[in-house]
């Protein structure tokens, strides 16, 4: 071959190289758009979505705190980049995360540097002695009482303690007569007073009890025992719990907040938020120390027509994790302490009353008006406490008279536990578009009391009827109510799907619900409820990546054994926040 036959050869072989090559670039499998780039991806475990579209998922992709991709591991692992995470489930379940239908933020924190009244199994509490023994206990080694001078102890249940009354001032006087003393019933609609306590509250044989509220006498009828009901309680309540600091109150929300977030909520709720501890989460929030969502509803009664519920705190968005959600009525008491208001007489009723007692309203009929034509002129959404039916009905006459006032918006008044309510107000539940909050953990806690000495047999079957609502094509969600129980998510479905007592009574078996509409509670419902529906309570893209990793998958474990799944991790936003391990 001569050397111009070589130099063409070689130029020919060089163009197919280079062909080639270009051929094999042209090939090459693009990598995702930056904007569609994951910064993490779960595979290995069961996703459960809680969107009817797409109920479960082999993967799940997150970018920028948001939910990128829902669906099988092939499709979902395109959105892989250089810098994604791969975060294996290793068969552990995914769902999103939790939303509490009610409770109250700042009494969890409350709780954490006060001595633990509960009775079994969540405290040591069986009796009057052993509840003064823990709280002597407490005395001892509480920096509280060492750099305050007072005693508190939360959640006693009279229920719950051999005796089956409240201890009164004389058993707390056997404490401490030197320091004030203070007792708060589970419920938190009850408490008691020391001698001393009563002296600092000023509260003497000649105090009358308040309107919606009854201070507790002895035999003689002048003499306060120390027991104080509802409005009564609240008067004298914060004449004893000292004023903290504010670095003592930031503590307190941080060890809320950890509770909050072992157990998978994302989303909490502050129901009935005083004046002063709205300028408090706002000051925290800005401070950025909120990790997850925290939505709060100050009392309308003790707050009123306050600049605040005009500013720009009253929102449906979050700025730094905290907005203002609406308002809190509170119409009447604690079902388990028989001052809920009932159209027909408890079964047992308390010392001193009479055969027909049916419990109390807090509000004339005219106050109540008054309250909810305040709210629907405004649009703020109204959080309405209705343990019984009588409230429940004095509730839907004002919302009815205020609709009428004030039409065309939807509001999503929510009744707070609707523990009493009828068959027959379900209809009108629906035709004013009211959201239930039930509180179906009732049934394990209260439900063998509720069956002997509250309502009866009958009555306590249809306790928080979710049969009911769901008949009726009703959304509802379920809520711990804490500091009245511990924010334990799995004990919350388990209660809801299973409605056993303490005793293994199952009460109301017409009203258990399946354990997917029990997670749809604790979830989508549960943000319906806050008019967060389109950004959160389902695993769908475009939606906040707020997500819990259990330990088993609730719609497959045996459902007697849905409180024992443990929630592994806690995710906001895509950063997680809390991780058992």
């Amino acid at each position: 071959m001569n050397e111009k036959s070589r130099s063409v050869l070689k130029l020919a072989v060089t163009a197919a190289v280079v062909a080639t090559l270009g051929l094999a670039v042209a090939c090459k499998p693009a990598g995702p758009k930056p904007e569609q780039t994951a910064d993490a991806i779960y595979t290995g475990g069961p996703i459960v979505t809680v969107n009817d579209a797409q109920p479960t998922a082999e993967a799940l992709a997150v970018k920028d705190g948001k939910i990128l991709a829902v669906g099988t591991k092939a499709d979902v692992l395109k959105t892989k980049g250089d810098t994604t995470k791969l975060v294996d489930l290793g068969g552990k379940t995914l769902v999103p995360g939790f939303v509490d239908g009610h409770s109250h933020f700042g009494g969890v924190g409350f709780q954490t540097v006060a001595a633990n009244l509960l009775s079994p199994p969540d405290g040591p509490v069986k009796n009057i002695a052993e509840l003064q023994q823990v709280m002597r206990d407490y005395m001892a080694t509480s920096p509280l009482v060492k750099a305050r001078g007072v005693v508190i102890g939360m959640n006693y249940d009279d229920s719950q303690l051999a005796e089956r009354r409240h201890p009164t001032r004389q058993d707390l006087d056997a404490i401490s007569t030197e320091l004030p003393v203070m007792a708060v019933h589970q419920s938190g609609h009850f408490g008691v007073l020391n001698s001393k306590a009563l002296a600092q509250a000023g509260v003497t044989a000649e105090s009358q009890s308040p309107s919606g509220g009854i201070i507790r006498r002895e035999a003689d009828g002048k003499t306060p025992d120390g027991v104080f009901e509802e409005n009564a309680w609240l008067a004298v309540l914060f004449k004893i719990v000292p004023a903290f600091a504010p670095e003592e109150i930031a503590a307190q929300l941080k060890a809320s907040q950890d509770i909050y977030m072992a157990n998978g909520f994302t989303t909490v709720q502050d129901g009935k938020t005083m004046a002063g501890q709205v300028a408090t989460y706002a000051a925290l929030a800005e401070a950025g120390e909120f990790k997850i969502d925290i939505v709060a509803y100050p009392d309308l009664v003790t707050v009123g027509d306050a600049p605040v519920l005009h500013g720009p705190l009253m929102s449906r968005g979050y700025t730094n994790h905290f907005r203002l959600g609406g308002i809190k009525l509170t119409l009447d008491g604690s079902p388990q302490g028989k001052t809920t208001w009932l159209t027909k007489p408890y079964v047992k009723v308390p010392a001193g009353a009479k055969p027909d007692y049916n419990g109390y309203p807090a509000f004339t009929d005219e106050e109540m008006n008054k309250w909810m034509m305040l709210a629907y002129k405004n649009n703020w959404q109204v959080f309405a406490h209705c343990g019984g039916d009588a409230a429940l009905d004095q509730l839907i006459k004002a919302a009815r008279a205020a609709t009428a006032a004030y039409p065309g918006d939807d509001r999503r008044t929510t009744i707070i536990h609707g523990h009493f309510i009828r068959a027959d107000q379900v209809p009108a539940i629906k035709e004013l578009g009211l959201f239930p909050a039930e509180y179906p953990m009732h049934t394990f806690n209260w439900g063998d009391w509720h069956r002997e000495s509250v309502v009866g047999p009958e009555r306590a079957e249809n306790i928080s009827p979710t049969g009911w609502l769901l008949e009726n094509n009703l959304k509802f969600s379920i809520h711990s109510d804490a500091p009245v129980v511990f924010p334990d998510s799995m004990q919350l479905i388990a209660t809801a799907v299973n409605r056993t007592t303490r005793t293994g009574h199952v009460l109301g078996p017409q009203h258990r619900v399946t354990p997917l509409v029990a997670l749809k509670a604790m979830t989508l419902w549960g943000a319906y409820q806050h008019f967060e529906e389109k950004t959160k309570g389902s695993l769908e893209p475009g939606k906040l990546a707020d997500m819990v990793v259990l330990s088993d998958n609730p719609l497959t474990i045996d459902p007697m054994k849905l409180n024992t799944i443990q929630v592994m991790a806690t995710i906001k936003e895509g950063k997680t926040v809390y991780s058992r391990d």
